[in-house]
């Protein structure tokens, strides 16, 4: 599932040819997704100017002119990908399509249907029941250790699955928690509430800047993910344990490599050396 540098890299490579744009036409190809889509829909974005493209956490916020917001999320396997003026461009799973005024089209595939449309009026946006208990925004100026080591006080669970509860930071996935906690020395084994003071620092310094690198690189392509230009992202290559089970450490001289365990039904990659 992309996590938030894959989404935030869709809203900057949308942002350029649909902020200040008015949505010409709404194609709507199927009734529903992961969820019925919401009634009325077609009219309610058909006509509009998108003033600008927000994130929160794994979800794209298209803001439109009247106060109204449409809330995307990609799913497993969903992808915007941007098609020139002109266009015939269609292919299978194409459930929803904007056509811009100057005949853009922006394209929402989801071969699996796991991806999502909602409609709601801005002034309900925080409270909507996907974003109300949604925890900071990692790349947010305010997020730092201290409001981590908030967070995770008192936590028994291990810290991998603490960091994928979405209350408590927003748009970590398994991917970037086991970059980050790699990054920061920390066992994904270690009981959350344990990551306190320079421990907690570590850790949000490494979540921010295993971020800025994934969002650098355009995010991480394993199997359906695509940047909004159609082109993969490279930060797999960047990987320093993700997948990687049974090969050197990068940064010690550990003779076992790096492990692979399962967390919560989830893979989990560490080196036992580094990470303690």
């Amino acid at each position: 599932m992309p996590e938030l540098p894959e989404v935030e890299t869709v809203r900057r490579g949308l942002a350029p040819c649909m902020e200040g744009k008015r949505v010409a036409v709404l194609e709507l190809n199927r009734g529903d997704l992961r969820f019925p889509l919401p009634p009325g829909l077609k009219g309610l974005v058909e006509g509009r100017v998108i003033r600008r493209i927000g994130r929160r956490g794994k979800y794209l916020l298209f803001y439109l002119e009247d106060e109204g917001v449409l809330i995307l999320h990609l799913g497993m396997s969903g992808r915007l990908v941007i098609a020139p003026p002109g266009s015939a461009l269609r292919e299978r799973h194409d459930h929803v399509v904007f056509i811009l005024e100057d005949g853009t089209l922006i394209r929402f595939n989801d071969a699996r249907r796991f991806g999502m449309l909602d409609y709601v009026a801005e002034s309900g946006l925080h409270a909507h029941k996907l974003l109300a208990r949604m925890g900071p925004e990692p790349l947010e100026p305010g997020f730092n250790g201290k409001i981590l080591a908030q967070a995770l006080e008192g936590r028994m669970a291990p810290i991998k699955a603490a960091l994928l509860d979405q209350r408590v930071v927003a748009g970590l996935g398994n991917i970037y928690v086991s970059e980050s906690l790699y990054g920061a020395g920390l066992s994904p084994l270690r009981a959350a509430g344990t990551v306190q003071g320079k421990s907690a620092e570590r850790l949000a310094e490494a979540i921010r800047d295993t971020l800025t690198r994934a969002i650098a690189a355009g995010g991480s392509s394993l199997r359906d993910y695509v940047q909004a230009s159609g082109e993969l992202g490279y930060f797999q290559h960047q990987w320093a344990v993700y997948g990687k089970a049974g090969a050197p450490c990068p940064a010690c001289t550990c003779t076992e490599g790096i492990r692979q365990i399962t967390q919560s039904g989830r893979s989990t990659f560490y080196c036992a050396k580094r990470q303690r």
